[in-house]
């Protein structure tokens, strides 16, 4: 991610000092050296109301001003802006100040009288991060709205897939990372010898009665190492002695964090061998 001049340049900046002198010369310095759009004030009651209407890439700061000082200005920029990242840029004599304006939430400092090749310097530097700092978070808006927009197609991909599952198949059965189930359309539950009111209670397989103990081991390695499957044969023993075969197919599934949170698939019967 790269900050080009003209970007620099074409940056909003507000010099705040009540020292009318001062304001002309950083307004002539910064001029020349190719900033565009430069707004001064001399009244620090001023600053919050201009910075939430022209959202500044730099406030150049005195800290001493009658009335209100740079001090005050910054707090009540800190109360005022939901950001808590300041473009700030205080200009002070006092080598005492300079740490305390540093806690208080300045970025940088630029010392009294000014060295015309110091200020330049560093209102460059502090222009470059703050739209660097803005690039990023815009970034990170259009990459949410991307992930919010991509989630909802997957959940509405998510529903077709099932709709034509359960539309296509003899049942529809999702379980969670532990085995259990927790999703089954179908006739599922006839079919597997399970009652309605025990299906919550009896959630796992394994718990399963009458299935051939070799296919149900196949299938349950395939789950346990987290492999899809296809048209896996499975076959189970009625309470009236007959064998019933079926058809399942299932895929794992994953978290947007890549952390596996079940199996989903859908199973058919084969028809009875004559």
């Amino acid at each position: 991610m790269n900050i080009e001049a003209h970007e620099i340049f074409a940056a909003q900046i507000l010099i705040v000092d009540d020292q009318a002198s001062n304001v002309a010369l950083l307004e002539q310095l910064l001029r020349e050296a190719g900033y565009l759009n430069v707004t001064s004030t001399g009244v620090p009651q001023e600053v919050c109301g201009l910075h939430r209407k022209n959202h500044f890439d730099a406030i150049l700061l005195d800290l001493q001003m009658p009335g209100m000082d740079g001090f005050q200005v910054m707090e009540a920029l800190k109360t005022s802006e939901a950001d808590a990242y300041l473009p700030v840029i205080v200009l002070t004599a006092q080598p005492g100040h300079k740490m305390r304006a540093l806690r208080a939430g300045a970025r940088d400092f630029i010392s009294k009288p000014f060295d015309l090749a110091e200020v330049k310097t560093r209102i460059s530097n502090m222009v470059e991060v703050q739209l660097l700092y803005k690039k990023l978070a815009n970034q990170n808006k259009e990459l949410e709205a991307i992930v919010s927009e991509r989630t909802a197609e997957l959940r509405e991909s998510e529903a077709r897939y099932r709709s034509l599952a359960e539309l296509a198949t003899d049942w529809y059965w999702e379980q969670d990372e532990s085995g259990a189930f927790t999703k089954v359309s179908g006739p599922v539950l006839d079919m597997l010898g399970i009652r309605v009111e025990a299906f919550a209670a009896t959630s796992n397989l394994e718990e399963l009665e009458g299935w051939d103990a070799g296919e149900r081991a196949s299938l349950l390695e395939r789950i346990a190492s987290r492999q899809p499957f296809l048209d896996l044969v499975v076959s189970r023993q009625s309470a009236d002695g007959s064998r019933r075969s079926y058809l399942v197919s299932g895929e794992p599934m994953f978290s947007q964090a890549c952390r596996f949170v079940g199996y989903r698939g859908i199973g058919v019967q084969l028809p009875a061998k004559q």
